[in-house]
Order: structure tokens, then C-alpha cells, then sequence
């Protein structure tokens, strides 16, 4: 599983994140995109819908939870929360994620979860997906080595 690579985004994404100009990080390319802020909080949302998926699909039969991204990121208004208090929360919600990952029995990583498409996908592959996913969206914020 990609715990390594989640544990060293974690760790070097808040600062590169801080360090970037606050209104550069809040402007919106156009009305219907997001800003980087947004791509932020985009992450916000996809931990915490990911972190149902990981849970009930332990102890539900398939569980269907699917996730409306736009809905979600634009009744959550991004824009209007300072940076700091953002980055500070997808850290800790990263870490408890991490945290929850390495500790899932074996046996319950192959149990899975509908996404709200055709497909059922087993947590393992539910979490190494969001980490690519994460980190794809982080590259659009910063720059990763």
C-alpha cells in the first residue's frame, strides 16, 4: 500500500502550500474552476469521503458511497477559510487516515466498497487510489520532488 508515500506527502506538502502567495493560492483561473484553495479543499472532501469507504466497508456489505465532488467543494466554501486553518486540517485528517490505514487487518483490505459507478473496489485499492489521487491534485499546488 502506498502508506510511505502518503506519510511523505503529509510531511513536506503544508509548508510548500504556506509559502505560496495567499491570494495567488484563493484566485480562480475561471468562474467554474477551482482555485488552488479549492483543489485544497477538494482533498478535505475526498479524505473524508474516502474515510467513510475505508470504515464501513469493514463491516457493511458493499457499501455504496458515492461523491458529488463540485457539490461538495462548493457548499464548503473554500474560499472564505483561511489557508492556515485548511492546510492544518487535511494534515491532521492525512494523518489520522494513515494512521487508520496501518492498522486495518489484512483480511478487511480486500473487503469492498461501490463508488456509485458499475465497479466495486476493495479498500486497498480504494486507498492506494487516493493517494495517487492526492497526489496528482498536489501537483497542481506545489511542487513535488
Amino acid at each position: 500500500m502506498n502508506t510511505e508515500k502518503l506519510n511523505y506527502l503529509i510531511n513536506i506538502a503544508p509548508s510548500l502550500i504556506l509559502a505560496k502567495n495567499n491570494e495567488d493560492f484563493k484566485n480562480k483561473p475561471s468562474p467554474n474552476k477551482w482555485s488552488k484553495q479549492e483543489v485544497l479543499g477538494h482533498l478535505i472532501d475526498s479524505a473524508t469521503n474516502n474515510h467513510q469507504r475505508f470504515i464501513r466497508s469493514q463491516f457493511e456489505e458493499t457499501p455504496i458511497i458515492p461523491y458529488n465532488q463540485n457539490e461538495w467543494n462548493n457548499r464548503c466554501f473554500y474560499n472564505k477559510f483561511p489557508n492556515t486553518q485548511l492546510v492544518t486540517f487535511w494534515k491532521s485528517y492525512n494523518e489520522q487516515i494513515l494512521s487508520l490505514l496501518r492498522l486495518i487487518p489484512e483480511d478487511n483490505l480486500i473487503k469492498k466498497c461501490n463508488t456509485g459507478g458499475n465497479e466495486n473496489f476493495t479498500v486497498k485499492f480504494l486507498f492506494d487510489d487516493y493517494v495517487n489521487h492526492l497526489e496528482y491534485h498536489l501537483k497542481q499546488i506545489i511542487r513535488i520532488e
